[in-house]
């Protein structure tokens, strides 16, 4: 089975759940900067972080399927859980943005849930990558070009210690953790492209 259809449902159901994220976006009710910061600008900043790793998760899920030979039933479950939990970022976003809004940094909860969320993508996209390792065998390209996968391994660990930190600390140092994570991931990882370089080589 060809990986096509899977990664044009993908890239659709992606681009959807950014439009829905942006649509959350409330317009200020005055045309000033001040307006704009004070009514929007919680809203944007959560808007940039999930925006972020949607955009990080579409590159990694590209890069993926660009090695991936054989696909089966249980890659295309994964795909779908993969799919699932990024399509609840516009919800555990939207809650977040208002929480802080309307209580400030008072309200645990929204956060602790946003990072599960987190933690929930990062896990489904393992998932996803086990089901890959196992339709393709023993000689999975995917399985060499990832190696180690540090960044794959150390990510989870890290949603987990804003988890707990946003519960029990306080929510802000939470987010620092997540964006941390974002920030790790947006430094390019070139083990896949590089792969699939020296094998069309």
């Amino acid at each position: 089975m060809t990986t096509s259809r899977l990664e044009a449902f993908s890239d659709g159901v992606l681009a959807i759940i950014i439009t829905i994220m942006v649509l959350e976006l409330k317009v200020p009710e005055e045309p000033t900067l001040r307006a704009l910061w004070d009514e929007t600008g919680t809203g944007l900043l959560t808007y940039l972080l999930s925006f972020v790793y949607i955009g990080i998760y579409w590159n990694n899920h590209h890069h993926m399927f660009q090695i991936v030979r054989r696909v089966d039933g249980a890659v295309l479950w994964a795909n779908l859980t993969l799919l699932l939990s990024l399509s609840l970022y516009p919800f555990t976003t939207a809650w977040m943005d208002d929480a802080i809004n309307e209580y400030g940094w008072d309200e645990h909860t929204p956060v602790v849930v946003y990072g599960v969320n987190l933690l929930f993508a990062a896990l489904a996209y393992y998932v996803l990558q086990l089901a890959v390792f196992r339709a393709e065998g023993g000689d999975s390209q995917l399985r060499e070009a990832l190696g180690s996968d540090l960044k794959g391994k150390l990510s989870p660990v890290l949603y987990v210690l804003g988890i707990v930190a946003a519960a029990f600390l306080h929510p802000a140092v939470g987010i620092v953790f997540f964006v941390a994570v974002a920030i790790i991931w947006l430094v390019p990882d070139r083990r896949l492209e590089q792969y699939v370089v020296e094998h069309q080589a």
